[in-house]
């Protein structure tokens, strides 16, 4: 799969390849599990069932990297934090500060247009209990770079968790940018510069984290408005 990711020469054909992958049989064999299975609620629709591509223009100035696709979110509709609770947080925020079109993300042909904003993930498959090992982060890290050498107008980067965000220092350097040492810790609201990419920690919008309180509605527009500002957007 490196080879394809290193083949594709623009997003698009990056994304076709990304929707093809299966390098992970444990990923590959949950994912289609899920979608055979189903959720009770989404019974009579068709899961996507397979690696979900980044999400949002591809001349961004701003991603986000998130964690992975959640089982019945974007491994049911094929997009990025769409059909989920954690999408609902992150759209509305990105809505609230002037980055997306509309508040909601409920499925691929729902009109939602981001700009100058691409969303995506280090894991593209979505994990059994939503963690995926250290050995499917890494094979999926092709992805994740050349991505990111595709996104030539990238200045900044909003990283969602931990994960994400060890993840996103392994893949900038084979990506084209010196990580300084000692690498950059994570954090709610941490900001670095990484050889001129501005680099934002936020916590995950997952529902442990937005039910509990941990992270508000505020405290995602706050770090998403500085790295706005940071892209230039």
């Amino acid at each position: 799969m490196t080879d394809f990711a290193e083949r594709a020469d623009s997003i698009a054909e990056l994304d076709a390849a990304v929707s093809e992958c299966r390098a992970c049989p444990r990923l590959v064999a949950w994912r289609e599990e899920v979608a055979r299975t189903k959720r009770a609620a989404f019974a009579d629709q068709d899961y996507w069932g397979r690696p979900v591509p980044g999400f949002g223009p591809a001349d961004a100035s701003l991603a986000i990297i998130g964690l992975a696709p959640a089982a019945h979110g974007a491994n049911r509709t094929g997009r990025m934090f769409t059909g989920d609770r954690s999408g609902d947080v992150l759209y509305a925020a990105l809505y609230d500060v002037g980055l997306a079109s509309q508040p909601m993300s409920t499925h691929i042909d729902d009109g939602l247009e981001l700009f100058g904003v691409r969303i995506t993930a280090p894991v593209r498959c979505a994990p059994p209990a939503n963690k995926p090992t250290p050995a499917e982060r890494d094979t999926c890290k092709q992805w994740l770079v050349r991505e990111l050498q595709l996104l030539e107008n990238l200045r900044a980067v909003v990283v969602l968790g931990a994960f994400g965000w060890q993840a996103t220092l392994n893949a900038l350097p084979s990506a084209g940018w010196q990580v300084p040492k000692p690498r950059p810790r994570f954090g709610h609201g941490v900001e670095y510069d990484v050889n001129g990419l501005r680099l934002f920690g936020c916590y995950h919008v997952s529902q442990q984290n937005t039910f509990t309180g941990k992270l508000t509605p505020e405290m995602i527009k706050k770090v998403l408005a500085r790295a706005k500002s940071a892209a230039r957007l």
